[in-house]
């Protein structure tokens, strides 16, 4: 593995400021310079891609970018984030609609086994969590410790989104009650 002190100067400065492009927006030049060979999956000392500084700082342009330049969604960075869960944790819907318009996956999860729908739930965001069930989001999915999107609702004291995910349980295993009921 090369050290940024290895790097020369004029590279190192370079990379620092494709960080710094996604982080702000500047779409364009973002462009020009993955057009030149810069990497679309480019990350940081901390583990964030370019794609996961776009998202986090709301910049859809470069996010589409990046997207369309092949960048990995699913690259958790060194907090076991990925790009479409630092979207959800920041609460920005418009970000986790585009994300998925472009076909990132609703499910990826982070090495902690836990997806977006994971955390709209435990941070009580009832419209990100609508969305991200009607894009096919696993209500059923589990984290690495076992626990489902309903028990990290409820230990994060998220009423709304809780007593959401308690109906729709519910309504689901009523539905497969009355099939196999034979009704």
């Amino acid at each position: 593995m090369t050290h940024a002190s290895e790097l020369d100067p004029q590279l190192l400065e370079l990379l620092q400021r494709m960080f710094d492009l996604a982080r702000a927006g500047e779409a364009g030049e973002v462009r020009q310079w993955l057009e030149k060979g810069v990497p679309a999956n480019l990350t940081n000392e901390k583990g964030d891609t370019l794609l996961m500084l776009a998202a986090y700082n709301g910049q859809p342009d470069v996010v589409r970018v990046l997207l369309e330049a092949g960048a990995d969604a699913s690259r958790a960075n060194d907090r076991g984030q990925t790009p479409l869960q630092a979207a959800a944790f920041k609460g920005d819907l418009a970000m986790v609609r585009l994300m998925l318009d472009l076909g990132v996956d609703v499910d990826s999860p982070g090495p902690d086994g836990r997806t977006a729908l994971f955390l709209a739930a435990m941070f009580d965001r009832s419209e990100m969590l609508e969305l991200l069930l009607e894009r096919g989001a696993d209500l059923n999915a589990r984290d690495a410790a076992g626990f489902s999107v309903l028990d990290a609702a409820r230990q994060m004291g998220a009423e709304g989104t809780a007593a959401r995910l308690e109906g729709l349980l519910a309504s689901r295993s009523d539905a497969g009650d009355a099939q196999g009921a034979g009704v």
